[in-house]
């Protein structure tokens, strides 16, 4: 059974710092690029950031540039995205994500084949 499970989401003030993580098991991790993925109420869900499964290589909504970083790890099965100068648009559930391809043209990370159960992001203003 594939399992892709978040972490650090929580409450946090305009301006300050969140890291989420994801942590999976039962699929080889670096075969797969991953990615964040996020849906706040009422809207639809957007990807947010993408990464290479080897990394180097990674793609970020204009929304997030300068402020968000995404990275892994592939020896500890683990890929976070740190979060600075978050604002109250940021509020969203975010969710992990396995994909079969990176696409270098577009930088995106498609198609989608393992979601985690989302973790929550509140800014407060």
């Amino acid at each position: 059974e594939v399992q892709m499970v978040e972490s650090g989401g929580g409450v946090v003030q305009a301006g300050g710092s969140l890291r989420l993580s994801c942590t999976a098991s039962g699929l080889i991790f670096d075969d797969y690029a991953m990615a964040w993925f996020r849906q706040a109420p009422g809207k639809e869900r957007e990807g947010v950031s993408c990464i290479h499964r080897q990394g180097g290589k990674y793609n970020y909504i204009d929304a997030v540039k300068g402020r968000f970083t995404i990275d892994r790890d592939n020896t500890k099965n683990t890929m976070w995205l740190q979060m600075n100068s978050l604002k109250p648009e940021d509020t969203a559930t975010y969710y992990c994500a396995a994909a079969s391809m990176y696409w270098s043209n577009s930088g995106y990370c498609q198609p989608v084949r393992y979601w985690g159960q989302g973790i929550q992001v509140t800014v407060s203003s």
